[in-house]
């Protein structure tokens, strides 16, 4: 996955599938984002560049209450190299 716009709308269109909300705001986030679970929403940094807004989601979406066998082919394509990226940063 390399880090520019487009991998950035494949993720947004995985979490529009799974009802989550992605919202860019200002904010003081300790870690750069905030996750309101009761109403699907994750609330991101809008001063964040785009390799930080795809690096802070890989490391939100494997948090998640996700169920990979509801999504499409496309999104669980796109699940499983999150949580990939994810297992291989750990």
């Amino acid at each position: 996955m390399k880090y520019n716009q487009s991998s950035l709308d494949r993720i947004e269109k995985l979490m529009d599938e799974t009802d989550y909300i992605i919202r860019y705001e200002r904010g003081t986030f300790q870690s750069g984002y905030c996750i309101l679970e009761q109403k699907k929403v994750v609330v991101l940094n809008k001063f964040l560049p785009v390799e930080g807004r795809i690096n802070t989601l890989i490391d939100i979406i494997p948090q998640l209450s996700i169920q990979p066998e509801l999504l499409s082919p496309e999104g669980k394509k796109i699940y499983d190299e999150v949580i990939a990226r994810y297992e291989a940063a750990q």
